[in-house]
């Protein structure tokens, strides 16, 4: 029923997110899935889906559906190169992983029963959920930046005087070491979604054994980050400081729009700020960062994985925030606020999870209640904050360690109660999860059907 009722959910929101996009001359997340079906769409999100969906299959059936999304993009190649037809961004694979994903369906509802049935479906959700979640995050972007016209940069960037402007500093030492620093960051900020799937497989590899999902796990984390930061860019619009102060991503697109050409070389001076408008294409996804709250939470799943795994996600979130701040994407008060938004979801999570506590909640509410500080402070105290950077510069870093330290603290105390932590056999019985355990007595392994 649960899982009926965010499906029912779901569907509902890729509609009203369909006819809004349309009312601005655009196509919605289910006209481009549907394209996906036929033209050749990014093969990152739907060959992720597709590794995701696996964890429900024996490695038999892994390889068969590898095999026939390989196959099925192979032959759409050869015909659309035959009609000469367009690629969508002019990726020439990725319709297969989809075609695949759906098939399961097909099997689980007709060739399954009972639990299998169950698992199977929850398996295929999964992958489909990474792909809707890339759609549905398109079309939200498009609409903010049609919704919002004006941008509170002005705000952000005087408040961004207590921390140093970080982003400025960042851009420097980029272009000092370009083009190993832009190609390295680059890569890692664009394939976030890569170094989450493998995280997450890593935590659900169990599944096909165990014939059943460990209670908390990084899509969790994900998903829950995806639904509730794009509604703070509609309350806190913000485009970012390569836009707002430089020439735009493209290095001459955003200058006409900019206050001033002033990234990276020379700070924005301490002046009583104003919205500021900006042009109707480039979304206002800046507060929270996160891309900055994805790379902590990719770093907290990994944290009982294997050593390569944990070094792999500590790189991961050094890189990610370097990148965010170097390339002008953000602010250093985006880092701030995306790291307390993710801690707080997460606490939230693992306290749903193993049952709501006292020192769950006080954490969960006073996680929020700095959050919304944050926001406060940056739109209506951005001049004291440039003013008297000695104090407000510490005083951000110190709210966000005590969120940091709560967090750590609270999450430890199953640990304490038990009177000693988890032996790493418990670890990897769980299937790499790091929160809590199953709900109820984990089954007996039972053999994995084959695909018929």
């Amino acid at each position: 029923m649960l899982w009926a009722a965010a499906g029912v959910v779901a569907c509902g929101f890729l509609v009203v997110l369909e006819i809004a996009a349309r009312r601005y001359g655009e196509p919605g997340p289910i006209t481009n899935q549907v394209k996906a079906l036929v033209l050749a769409p990014k093969p990152g999100p739907l060959y992720g889906g597709l590794a995701l969906m696996m964890v429900v299959l024996t490695w038999r059936q892994r390889f068969v559906a590898a095999g026939a999304a390989i196959g099925i993009d192979v032959v759409l190649l050869l015909v659309r190169w035959a009609v000469d037809a367009r690629m969508t961004g002019g990726h020439a694979f990725g319709t297969g992983a989809l075609w695949v994903m759906l098939g399961f369906a097909v099997v689980a509802v007709t060739r399954r029963t009972g639990n299998e049935r169950v698992l199977l479906l929850k398996g295929v959700g999964l992958g489909l959920l990474m792909v809707a979640a890339r759609k549905t995050g398109d079309t939200w972007l498009f609409i903010t930046a049609k919704t919002r016209p004006t941008v509170l940069d002005p705000y952000v960037a005087t408040a961004d005087h207590a921390l140093g402007n970080p982003s400025w500093l960042a851009g420097r030492i980029v272009k000092a070491t370009d083009p190993f620093s832009s190609h390295l960051l680059q890569l890692v900020y664009g394939q976030l979604a890569v170094a989450a799937v493998v995280v997450a497989f890593y935590q659900l590899r169990n599944v096909v054994v165990e014939r059943r999902f460990p209670s908390h796990h990084l899509v969790r984390t994900f998903l829950v980050i995806g639904l509730l930061g794009p509604g703070i860019y509609m309350l806190f619009p913000v485009v970012g400081p390569v836009f707002a102060y430089g020439p735009g991503a493209s290095g001459t697109g955003g200058v006409e729009w900019a206050a001033a050409n002033l990234w990276p070389h020379t700070w924005p001076s301490i002046t009583t700020p104003h919205p500021m408008t900006y042009d109707g294409i480039t979304p206002r996804n800046c507060m929270p960062s996160l891309h900055t709250a994805w790379a902590v939470a990719i770093y907290i799943h990994s944290r009982r994985a294997p050593r390569l795994l944990r070094y792999a996600g500590t790189f991961w979130l050094i890189a990610t925030l370097a990148a965010t701040l170097g390339f002008g994407y953000h602010y250093g008060v985006d880092l701030v606020a995306g790291v307390v938004f993710v801690l707080t979801i997460e606490a939230a999570l693992r306290s749903l999870e193993r049952g709501w506590d006292r020192p769950g909640i006080q954490l969960v509410v006073y996680g929020t209640t700095v959050f919304i500080a944050l926001l406060l402070s940056y739109r209506y105290l951005p001049m004291e904050m440039a003013r008297y950077p000695e104090v407000s510069g510490p005083l951000l870093i110190l709210v966000m360690t005590s969120v940091i330290y709560g967090y750590v603290r609270t999450t430890r105390i199953p640990a304490q109660r038990s009177g000693s932590p988890p032996a790493p056999e418990a670890d990897a019985a769980r299937g790499g999860a790091i929160a809590g355990e199953h709900e109820g007595p984990a089954p007996t392994a039972t053999p994995a059907p084959e695909l018929r």
